[in-house]
């Protein structure tokens, strides 16, 4: 019989103390593979705790993959070989003898400057410093500049047809500060469940902040809602309209489970990251979650770093409108964490038409690389090697490969040979298993020169 010293004075909800200790002993071999594990009713009885609290627990391990539920048989700890503690994207970098500009880096989506309006944003900051002279050195309101969020709902009611109150917008220096907000908007004592595999940042923001989390498995619908309804999540961080890194775009009966689901309690919420969402390529954009939501659940989250440049640290959020008062009460004290000459140069950017321009000059340009490099990778000995998956949305597809090498194996030939790669397997937190042998291709700064000889490097390696 499992034995823990369990208490109310340790700083974290009983389940979750019972949960950490399995998970342990599972990590440190002191559970081994297939090794059943005591009933729930059982293991209460010997703990003094109750059945609750123990299926809360086991829960959590099932949705992380560290056990698994058997009909009318039990628990019993999954192979656990691949299983670590906390997991990070490892770096993948260059060997030191060559030139940093002699590799093609397909890890990560960057902006060449060919692509930034420069001179547009050049006459609007000339414009923001003429017209909004006194603003610019008054305190700014911590949701942003009214003008900004105006611009902002306006833009999101032309393109993506939602009907957004600007009041409930607001403005942060990046998506990493707004997640930090609504940890203390939404209270440290929710649970909160992200994508597994998923952009690892936002585990370790959670982390980071010491509140509770769950790595939710995915199916081919995006977030599992089996997975979902037996953990204790009560708060779920999702990318509905293309998951990174996957790319499964969620279809519309698994967003109404999910709209159910947090609709059948009053302290469950969806936070919808829609981060490239501009970029679709076969149809129209896809709507968005918080456009469904009839009992305000959603907390819809989008950044211009992506539809502008990284640089541009300018990221917002929609909160339904308790939550927006919510805000207003509690953390209004903040200052806004943009400059008001960026915020009023944006607006202007958006109001005069610019915005919308440049996301479809950007949507016909990484439309034009993404043909380009699928098609070198057609035309190369990589074809019969290779099945191209998710192309159809966002400024990444993923690359199947047909070979028996490791993935970190694959990365450090690739890198060798001066193709700095990522694999799917590295965004996961347990079973990678189930996928390897996916390269991520991020193509947004590709070099066209450095494409074919980067293919058919990558076809010698797989070929080898």
């Amino acid at each position: 019989m499992l034995t823990y010293e369990l208490g109310k004075k340790r700083g974290r909800p009983l389940y979750e103390q019972l949960y950490i200790a399995v998970k342990n002993d599972i990590c440190q071999g002191k559970l081994q593979a297939w090794e059943k594990l005591p009933s729930k009713r059982d293991l209460a009885r010997h703990l003094s705790i109750s059945v609750a609290t123990v299926e809360n627990a086991y829960g959590l391990l099932i949705a992380e993959g560290y056990i698994s539920a058997k009909a009318k048989s039990g628990y019993y700890v999954i192979p656990h070989n691949h299983i670590q503690a906390q997991q990070t994207l490892p770096p993948s970098p260059p060997p030191p003898e060559k030139n940093k500009n002699d590799f093609l880096d397909l890890r990560s989506n960057s902006l060449s400057d060919n692509d930034f309006p420069f001179s547009v944003w050049s006459k609007l900051m000339r414009k923001t410093m003429t017209e909004y002279g006194k603003q610019l050195l008054q305190n700014t309101p911590a949701q942003g500049i009214a003008a900004l969020r105006q611009g902002i709902a306006a833009h999101l009611y032309q393109f993506r047809g939602m009907e957004v109150n600007y009041e409930n917008i607001v403005v942060g220096a990046g998506a990493e500060y707004l997640y930090n907000l609504l940890i203390q908007l939404l209270g440290r004592h929710h649970y909160f469940g992200v994508e597994n595999p998923g952009y690892p940042k936002i585990s370790q923001i959670y982390h980071a902040n010491d509140v509770a989390y769950a790595d939710l498995p995915l199916d081919d619908s995006g977030l599992s809602l089996w997975h979902l309804r037996r953990s204790p999540v009560d708060v779920i961080h999702i990318s509905p309209s293309h998951h990174y890194p996957t790319g499964i775009v969620m279809p519309f009966q698994r967003r109404q489970e999910l709209l159910t689901w947090a609709a059948e309690q009053a302290n469950r919420y969806i936070i919808e990251d829609d981060y490239d969402s501009e970029f679709r390529f076969c149809d129209n954009p896809i709507p968005a979650l918080i456009s469904s939501d009839q009992h305000e659940r959603v907390i819809y989250v989008n950044t211009f770093s992506k539809t502008i440049s990284p640089a541009m640290r300018i990221s917002y959020m929609i909160l339904p409108s308790h939550l927006s008062q919510t805000f207003k009460q509690k953390l209004a004290f903040y200052s806004c964490t943009v400059p008001s000459f960026d915020q009023y140069t944006l607006a202007k950017f958006i109001q005069e038409g610019y915005f919308e321009q440049h996301i479809n000059r950007m949507k016909n340009r990484y439309k034009n690389k993404r043909d380009k490099i699928i098609a070198a990778i057609e035309e190369s000995d990589l074809h019969n090697k290779v099945e191209i998956l998710e192309q159809n949305a966002g400024l990444h597809f993923l690359l199947r490969l047909d070979t028996k090498k490791s993935d970190q194996e694959l990365i450090r030939l690739a890198a060798e040979s001066g193709v700095l790669i990522s694999c799917l397997s590295q965004y996961v937190h347990g079973n990678e298993e189930k996928y390897a042998h996916h390269i991520v291709v991020n193509y947004s700064s590709l070099d066209f020169e450095q494409l074919r000889p980067a293919v058919a490097k990558l076809a010698a390696i797989i070929r080898a």
